[in-house]
C-alpha cells in the first residue's frame, strides 16, 4: 500500500510557477527526501501535502484516499488528512510544558497513547524534562519535542521541513541517528524537506533531487551520488573539479588523464566533473601516467586534509581542489602527484 502519493502536482504563486508536473510514491514506513537549492519548490510540495496550501493542479493521496484533487472538487482540511508536521522552526507552545506539548493533540485518545508519550520521553531521553517549558530547552531538546508531538497521534505520513537546519554540526548529527531510529520503530512514512547532501544521503530509502520546480533525479542516495544525471546533480553533493575539452574518439582528454564519454557525438564540447576526495595524491614525481601538480596549500579538516593543487608542466594552468583521508599537510610548493578515481569523475555535455 502507498502511504502518500503525489500525481502531475503544479502550483504557482501569481505568475511565478514553483511546482512543475511532480510526482512520487512512498510506502510505508520509508523516508523519501527531497533535496535541492532554495527555491526549487520542496517546501511548497510538503505544503501542499499538508493541506496548507490549496492545490492548484494534479491531485494527491494519503493511506489510499483522495485529499487533494482540484478537478474533482477534493480539498481535505489539513486536520483530517492524518498528516503529522514538523518544521523547521518547531512551533511548540509556550505556555504548555514538555509533556503538554507532546500529548496536545491526543487529550482524548486512547490511554496507551498517553502511555506511549512518557514512554517515548524516556527512549528521547527527555523524562526529566516533562515539566520543563520550551523556552528552557536547548535546540536538539526542542527538535525532539516537536518530532514527539508529531508523532503522537500516530500519523499516517509524518511531513519535515529542514528539521535540522538550526542545530550546530556536532548536536544535528546526533539529534538526526535518533530521529532516523525513532522513524524506523515507528513504522510511519516520512517525506523530509533538505539542502543539505549530507543529511540527504544519511536520511533517506529514496531521494527526490529538485530543480526550478521539477524533479530531476530520483532513486537510492547511493545510485544518485555515484550515476548523477546532469552536471547539476552531480554538483549538489559538494564542490567539484571542472575540466573543459572536446569528445574524441569516445573520451574526453584532459591533463588528469582520458575519460570516456558514453552518449556524447564526437567533437561535443564537453565538461569533466571530479569530485575533490575522488583524486589521489602522493607526494613525490608523477609516475605511470599521474598527473604532476605543486601544492598552493595545504590544511587539515579533522578527519581529512584539504588541498589546493596547481598543475605542473603540460598543466600548469590547472587548479585543483583534493580531499584526502587523514593528515597529508606537505608543504607549499612540494612536488605531488595526482590520479582520479574513475568512480567519482563524470562527463557531461558542456552546456548540460
Amino acid at each position: 500500500m502507498t502511504a502518500i502519493s503525489l500525481t502531475d502536482v503544479h502550483h504557482a504563486y501569481g505568475a511565478n510557477t514553483v511546482v512543475r508536473g511532480v510526482g512520487f510514491d512512498a510506502g510505508p514506513g520509508t523516508l523519501t527526501c527531497l533535496l535541492g537549492p532554495s527555491g526549487c519548490g520542496k517546501t511548497t510540495l510538503l505544503r501542499l501535502a499538508a493541506g496548507l496550501e490549496p492545490l492548484q493542479r494534479g491531485a494527491i493521496a494519503i493511506g489510499g484516499e483522495t485529499v487533494a484533487d482540484p478537478a474533482r472538487g477534493i480539498d481535505v482540511p489539513t486536520e483530517k488528512r492524518g498528516v503529522g508536521l514538523m518544521f523547521q522552526d518547531y512551533a511548540l507552545f509556550p505556555h504548555l510544558d514538555v509533556l503538554g506539548n507532546i500529548t496536545f493533540g491526543i487529550a482524548d485518545r486512547p490511554r496507551e497513547r498517553q502511555t506511549w508519550a512518557h514512554l517515548a520521553l524516556e527512549r528521547m531521553d527527555l523524562a526529566a524534562l516533562a515539566r520543563a517549558y520550551p523556552h528552557t530547552l536547548s535546540g536538539g531538546q526542542m527538535q525532539r519535542v516537536a518530532l514527539l508531538r508529531a508523532l503522537a497521534p500516530e500519523p499516517r505520513v509524518l511531513l519535515l521541513d529542514e528539521p535540522f537546519s538550526g542545530l550546530d554540526v556536532t548536536r544535528r548529527a546526533q539529534v538526526r541517528e535518533e530521529t532516523l531510529a525513532l522513524l524506523r520503530e515507528t513504522g510511519v512514512a516520512s517525506v523530509m524537506v533538505t539542502h543539505d547532501p549530507e543529511e540527504a544521503m544519511f536520511m533517506a530509502d529514496s531521494l527526490l533531487v529538485m530543480d526550478q520546480g521539477r524533479i530531476v533525479q530520483a532513486g537510492r542516495p547511493a545510485d544518485i551520488y555515484f550515476q548523477p544525471a546532469s552536471a547539476f546533480v552531480a554538483a549538489l553533493f559538494g564542490p567539484v573539479n571542472r575540466l573543459e575539452g572536446r569528445v574524441a574518439g569516445g573520451r574526453v582528454d584532459s591533463p588528469l588523464g582520458p575519460f570516456p564519454a558514453p552518449g556524447l557525438a564526437e567533437g561535443t564540447r564537453a565538461q569533466v566533473l571530479v569530485r575533490p576526495e575522488g583524486l589521489a595524491v602522493v607526494a613525490g614525481p608523477a609516475l605511470n601516467g599521474a598527473c604532476p601538480a605543486r601544492v598552493d596549500f595545504a590544511r587539515l579538516l579533522g578527519r581529512s586534509s584539504h588541498l589546493r593543487l596547481r598543475g605542473g608542466d603540460s598543466a600548469a594552468d590547472l587548479v585543483l581542489e583534493a580531499r584526502v583521508p587523514g593528515v597529508f599537510l606537505p608543504d607549499d610548493g612540494a612536488a605531488v602527484a595526482v590520479t582520479v578515481d574513475p568512480d567519482q569523475a563524470f562527463v557531461f555535455p558542456l552546456d548540460g
